[in-house]
């Protein structure tokens, strides 16, 4: 006969033998229930499969600029032959040399830069406010404003060249910096990413906490929603900053190849009868190697950003 077995009556035995007999709750019952699952505390680790589709998915996406390299480094003969070449060449130095000079991709990386980090920014900070607005602040009109700004997503940006380009001349921008930087200062698509990132991840508990300690909507957006919105406002600047690095057909309209940005500049390298593709493909392989150190030294903090967001989501 066990010691559970025996009946103990409190005035008999001490109390502590008395909470040392007791039969453990229903509550502990199903808490250990739960932790003899076989998969509970296991690290799960990924299969061949799962490696053989991650290798394939890595070369394809690196296949591209792999080639550009291999384009760049031979010479225009090499490359329209038929079967085109595979391995790279040794003239990577003299094409990349050449097309930096015949370009001027000096300037016009200068000129990038300030475009696409001037609108990066001021991206983020805009669209930042305006979703926290929409997503914690109470006015009048909100559904509608924020209607009204998804509904500028479905207008083709085409139609508003024409007026655009005006006011551009009008306000004496054309062929200058301001003409490209000003009319995409904030996006529709940033605002309502960020919207639906702060309406998940700031409670209301927080702002209204802020409101308690006097705090103005500024200061709330400065000291809670600021930290919050870290990742998302990370994810935002990278990829608006790749989207204004490469964007042609509005600079390409309001800039000359007096003062170009890096795409505008390429054009100078396909003009002629003869295109060489080479000096092409030395010159793309140019405009795109900022963006891969920007990935390189911003990367890990990057991804790193986007997994401290799930976690707190």
């Amino acid at each position: 006969m066990t010691t559970d077995s025996i009946p103990v009556r409190a005035t008999d035995a001490d109390p502590g033998t008395v909470r040392k007999t007791r039969k453990a709750t229903p509550s502990g019952e199903r808490h250990r229930r739960l932790f003899r699952h076989p998969g509970a505390g296991r690290q799960h680790h990924a299969g061949p499969v799962a490696y053989i589709l991650l290798g394939l998915a890595a070369l394809v996406s690196l296949f591209p600029l792999y080639w550009t390299m291999v384009a760049a480094s031979t010479d225009n003969t090499r490359v329209t032959q038929t079967p085109p070449p595979f391995l790279p060449g040794p003239h990577l130095l003299d094409n990349l040399g050449k097309a930096w000079q015949d370009a001027a991709l000096g300037k016009a990386m200068l000129n990038s830069l300030i475009v696409a980090g001037a609108i990066a920014l001021s991206t983020v900070l805009f669209a930042t406010l305006a979703g926290f607005a929409f997503a914690k602040l109470r006015f009048k009109g909100r559904n509608i404003l924020l209607m009204l700004v998804i509904g500028t997503m479905m207008v083709p940006p085409q139609l508003g060249v024409v007026p655009l380009f005006m006011m551009m001349t009008e306000l004496g921008w054309g062929q200058k910096l301001p003409a490209v930087i000003f009319p995409t200062l904030v996006s529709a698509v940033g605002v309502f990413f960020m919207r639906q990132y702060l309406s998940e991840a700031l409670p209301d508990e927080l702002v209204e906490a802020g409101r308690v300690d006097g705090a103005h909507s500024l200061r709330i957006f400065w000291s809670i929603v600021l930290p919050i919105a870290r990742p998302p406002m990370a994810v935002l600047f990278m990829i608006t900053f790749v989207h204004a690095w490469n964007d042609f057909f509005w600079p390409f309209i309001v800039l000359d190849m007096t003062n170009p940005t890096v795409p505008v500049a390429l054009t100078q390298l396909s003009a002629g009868y003869v295109r060489d593709q080479s000096l092409i493909m030395a010159g793309a392989l140019l405009g795109t190697l900022p963006l891969l150190a920007l990935f390189v030294v911003f990367g890990r903090q990057i991804v790193g950003g986007i997994m401290q967001g799930a976690v707190k989501g």
